[in-house]
């Protein structure tokens, strides 16, 4: 009973989460180590030319969360629209499971 028990908590916490993240740090993901400690600094033109590595975001606890193919198409999207050259703000609405956020909407902010 223990067991089927445990085996029943552990299969909801690998369930993915309704989420929204407001004015979080959108980077790419090669970079994200990299600008962890200042990601307002992460430029646009950084973040355009490694967009290769996909995007996510440096959640305010520094944890980065990779987005999913939604979510890199509309990143991609955003940062070739706008004009900001860096503090790259986002508030994103999805479902984050095992690091990778599926993603409904990213918008800047």
């Amino acid at each position: 009973m223990k067991k089927m028990l445990l085996a029943v908590l552990l299969g909801f916490a690998s369930l993915a989460s309704a989420s929204t993240w407001n004015n979080v740090a959108l980077v790419d993901k090669q970079c994200s180590r990299k600008v962890a400690d200042n990601p307002d600094a992460h430029t646009r033109q950084c973040a355009l030319g490694c967009s290769g590595s996909g995007f996510g975001i440096l959640t305010s606890d520094g944890k980065f969360l990779k987005f999913d193919k939604t979510g890199d198409e509309q990143a991609m999207s955003l940062l070739k629209q706008t004009d900001k050259k860096d503090h790259l703000r986002v508030t994103v609405d999805g479902e984050e499971k095992d690091g990778i956020v599926n993603v409904k909407s990213v918008k800047l902010d």
